[in-house]
C-alpha cells in the first residue's frame, strides 16, 4: 500500500479515539468539525466515558507529526500565550477578554502505524469572513473601528511578548461559541518572534522569502522579504480595516500577480492620506484607516507602536458593541440567515484555518526545533513561485459602490485634524 502523503491532510481518527496530551488528561474524539490545508478538526470532550455532545466547548487540531504549521502555533502559544500570562495582562490592563483562544492540551497519537500532533483547543463560532461574503465583503463603520481596537489590543499583548501575528484577515477572526460579542484572532501558523531575549531582527530584504502571508493584506516589508515586524502587524491591520470598510482594495484585481500589489500597496503608501480617503465609501469615510497607516509609516523597523494612539485614532468616543448587520447600501440579508448557515458542506460552525498550506515548501520539524532563526529556513527554494489561490480570500468580486470624491487635503492640515480629533477624545475621557 502507498504510504500517504504527509503534506496532505491525515487519515481520520475514529470517532470515540482517545488522545492522551502532554500531562496525562485524555480527550475523547467526535465528528470532524472541519479541515484545513493539513490537518482535520475534530469536536472533543475531556469526560472520555460518554460520546462528545455536539454542543462540546473545545476542538482538536490533528496533523501529521511532521507538518509544520501546528508546530509553530503549539511554539507561540507554550513562550507567549499561557493562561497566567494572559490574565496578569488583563488584570493590569483592565480588560474583560483578550481575543487569544484558550489553550487545553496537546501532545503526540499514532495509529495504523502513522504518527500525529495535536493540539486541543477551546471552540469558537462564525468567522468574520462568512459574514463578510454575506454583506458584499463590508461591515459598518462603528464595527470597523471595533475590530480594530480589539486587534491592537490582541496586538500589544503579542507584541510585548515578542511574537507577530503576520496574516490578520477576516477567516482568522472568530466570534466566541457562546458569546458573539467576543473576538479572537486565530491561526499562529506564521506567528513568529521578532525579537530574541530583547535583541531585535535587522531589517534585511531577501527576495527568497517575499510575499510570504496572505497576499491581499500583507506587508510591504514582508513583500521584500523583510523579518515580520510589529509596524508590519499594523499595516496588515490598516489594509484589512480599508477592506471592511469599502468592501475592496484597489490591487484587487492583481492578486496573482505579487509583483504589482506589491507595486499598488507602495502607491497607496506614498500617496497618503488622499489616497486612503479617496476609496470612501457612501456613510463610511477612511479617514481612520488613513491616519493609522500614516501613523505606521512613521514607525522604524524596530519602533515599538504607540498602542494607546492606534486605539485612539480607531476610538468613536463609545465602546460601541459588534454589529454585523448589512452596511447601508448593501443588499438586504438576514443576520440570523448568516450565523445559521453551514460554512463548509454540512458542518455547522466555523473552525480556525490554520492548518491551511502555506506557499512554500514544508519542512520537516522536530521537537527541539526552533523555527526563530532567520538562518534555519535559508535553504528554502530560490525561485519565485505563484500565488496558491487558497491564499485569495478576499470578499467576492463585485461591482464596488460609487466612490466619494472627497477633497484632498495636505499634509499639515490632514496631521492637524488628526490632533484635534484626538485632543477632542481625550478631553472626554
Amino acid at each position: 500500500m502507498t504510504a500517504p502523503k504527509k503534506r496532505g491532510l491525515p487519515k481520520p481518527l475514529p470517532d470515540g479515539f482517545t488522545l492522551t496530551d502532554t500531562v496525562k488528561k485524555k480527550w475523547r474524539l467526535g465528528k470532524i468539525l472541519g479541515q484545513g490545508g493539513f490537518g482535520l478538526i475534530y469536536y472533543a470532550s475531556n469526560d472520555i466515558g460518554r460520546p462528545v455532545s455536539a454542543d462540546t466547548d473545545f476542538v482538536v487540531k490533528v496533523e501529521y507529526l511532521e507538518n509544520g504549521p501546528l508546530f509553530s502555533e503549539l511554539s507561540f502559544y507554550m513562550r507567549a500565550a499561557k493562561p497566567e500570562s494572559m490574565q496578569k495582562w488583563m488584570r493590569s490592563r483592565k480588560l474583560d477578554q483578550l481575543g487569544i483562544p484558550k489553550y487545553w492540551g496537546s501532545g503526540q497519537a499514532e495509529y495504523n502505524g502513522l504518527r500525529y500532533r495535536f493540539m486541543v483547543m477551546e471552540r469558537l463560532g462564525t468567522d468574520l469572513q462568512k459574514i463578510s461574503e454575506r454583506n458584499g465583503g463590508r461591515f459598518k463603520k462603528a464595527t470597523v473601528l471595533r475590530v480594530g481596537q480589539v486587534l491592537v489590543d490582541i496586538l500589544e499583548y503579542m507584541h510585548e511578548n515578542e511574537y507577530v501575528h503576520a496574516d490578520i484577515k477576516a477567516s482568522n477572526l472568530m466570534l466566541g461559541h457562546r458569546n458573539p460579542q467576543e473576538l479572537y484572532l486565530v491561526d499562529y501558523g506564521l506567528a513568529r518572534r521578532y525579537c530574541i531575549d530583547g535583541v531585535q531582527k535587522d531589517y534585511k530584504e531577501n527576495p527568497k522569502k517575499g510575499h510570504n502571508g496572505t497576499i491581499e493584506y500583507t506587508s510591504l516589508d514582508a513583500h521584500k522579504g523583510v523579518a515580520p515586524s510589529r509596524r508590519g502587524d499594523i499595516q496588515i491591520l490598516g489594509f484589512c480595516l480599508l477592506h471592511w470598510l469599502c468592501g475592496s482594495l484597489p490591487w484587487d484585481s492583481d492578486l496573482k500577480n505579487a509583483v504589482k500589489v506589491m507595486e499598488a500597496k507602495a502607491i497607496l503608501m506614498d500617496k497618503l492620506p488622499e489616497s486612503v480617503q479617496q476609496l470612501s465609501v457612501s456613510g463610511a469615510s477612511t479617514a481612520e484607516v488613513a491616519a493609522l497607516l500614516l501613523y505606521m509609516k512613521s514607525l522604524g523597523f524596530q519602533d515599538k507602536p504607540d498602542y494607546q494612539r492606534l486605539r485612539q485614532i480607531l476610538s468613536t468616543g463609545a465602546k460601541e458593541k459588534l454589529d454585523f448587520s448589512v452596511p447601508h447600501g448593501v443588499g438586504e440579508k438576514s443576520m440570523s440567515k448568516v450565523l445559521d448557515t453551514p460554512l463548509r458542506g454540512k458542518k455547522s460552525d466555523r473552525v480556525q484555518r490554520s492548518l491551511r498550506p502555506r506557499a512554500t515548501a514544508v519542512r520537516t520539524y522536530k521537537e527541539d526545533d526552533s523555527c526563530d532563526d532567520d538562518e534555519e529556513e535559508e535553504e528554502e527554494e530560490a525561485k519565485s513561485k505563484p500565488i496558491d489561490a487558497r491564499y485569495l480570500r478576499g470578499p467576492p468580486k463585485g461591482k464596488r459602490e460609487q466612490t466619494l470624491k472627497v477633497p484632498p487635503l495636505t499634509y499639515n492640515k490632514f496631521h492637524k485634524r488628526i490632533q484635534q480629533y484626538n485632543h477632542h477624545h481625550q478631553c472626554q475621557s
